[in-house]
């Protein structure tokens, strides 16, 4: 039995058999009613709602959903099982590879967990063949050739990356990911490999990262998609706005869609806010840029005291060029 933490979250224990086989899978399609017959077709087993696994599951996704946590709803979790001989290789090369690169590190492979969203078709053909391209960011900024994930904090990086079904579901892979040796790339780098053979991956941040990066040449050695995660949420682009908010000043790429400075943002408030709100809105403001308050903790007051509804509204006309 090995523990991997879900950083600064919560623990996850997983049984090295976490990938066992929960039973033969019907060749049977189940209707067409059913939204998740093709992960049944194609091994994947539901993980029980009322499970300490699903929970704890539930619970780090919610977490890492803010501004939306409270307009999701995780309608299931699907685990990755070893109904083939072929997955079960798959999962145990992984674990050999874990080994060899927790030896060349001296000891510590830096497993992590990591998200991975895109449509339907593409995460099933994941789990069922593994990566076949490195695919540019659906949303935000590129930071080198290679297969993006987010960290197991920040799932709402990939989220955006997610497409919704003809069931009004969007899904996203939890992935085992094996980081060893990481080094920072610079958004926008064209790199490819690692720089030296000191490095196994990328990150945008030693510190607190949000985005890692695994090399082509890794990307089905070093990644274990392990839980396929489905959802319901409001249109998420509307909170990218919020979500740049929320990127470390030293990491912010160049926006790729209008950006709303906060004495704009404050200035728009003022318009709908009644006075009280707004002198608390303007007095954390003030702290903020005396670096009385922190960046988070400043968002996080301004969130509270105007609430996510209205936010994500002007954040919307701001991008239609309506404020």
């Amino acid at each position: 039995m090995e523990q991997i933490e879900i950083e600064g979250q919560i623990s996850l224990t997983i049984d090295d058999d976490e990938i066992s086989d929960c039973g033969s899978v019907s060749d049977e399609t189940s209707p067409p009613s059913d939204p998740f017959w093709r992960f049944k077709r194609d091994g994947l087993v539901e993980v029980s709602e009322g499970s300490p696994e699903h929970h704890i599951l539930r619970g780090s996704f919610f977490v890492g959903m803010r501004p939306v946590a409270k307009q999701t709803n995780v309608v299931a979790i699907h685990k990755n099982s070893s109904s083939s001989l072929t997955r079960k290789a798959r999962f145990d090369s992984f674990r050999l590879f874990a080994e060899a690169v927790a030896e060349k590190c001296g000891g510590n492979a830096q497993e992590r967990y990591a998200w991975y969203g895109g449509t339907r078709e593409e995460l099933l053909e994941i789990v069922k063949h593994g990566f076949s391209h490195c695919r540019k960011p659906v949303h935000g900024q590129s930071y080198g050739v290679g297969v993006h994930l987010a960290s197991a904090k920040y799932p709402m990086e990939d989220a955006l990356s997610s497409e919704v079904d003809e069931y009004g579901l969007r899904h996203v892979l939890l992935c085992r990911v094996i980081l060893g040796d990481m080094e920072v790339v610079s958004p926008g780098s064209n790199q490819f490999h690692p720089s030296s053979q000191k490095f196994d991956s990328g990150v945008d941040n030693l510190s607190d990262p949000r985005r890692y990066i695994v090399w082509s040449a890794y990307m089905n050695s070093h990644i274990f998609p392990a839980f396929m995660i489905s959802f319901k949420a409001p249109s998420l682009k509307d909170f990218q706005g919020l979500l740049q908010a929320n990127v470390p000043r030293a990491n912010v790429p160049k926006p790729t869609t209008p950006w709303m400075s906060f004495p704009a943002l404050i200035t728009i408030l003022s318009r709908s806010l009644d006075p009280s709100k707004m002198a608390l809105i303007n007095k954390c403001y003030k702290d903020f840029r005396e670096r009385k308050l922190r960046r988070p903790e400043f968002i996080r007051k301004l969130r509270i005291a105007t609430g996510d509804k209205l936010l994500a509204t002007i954040v919307k006309r701001h991008r239609q060029g309506c404020v």
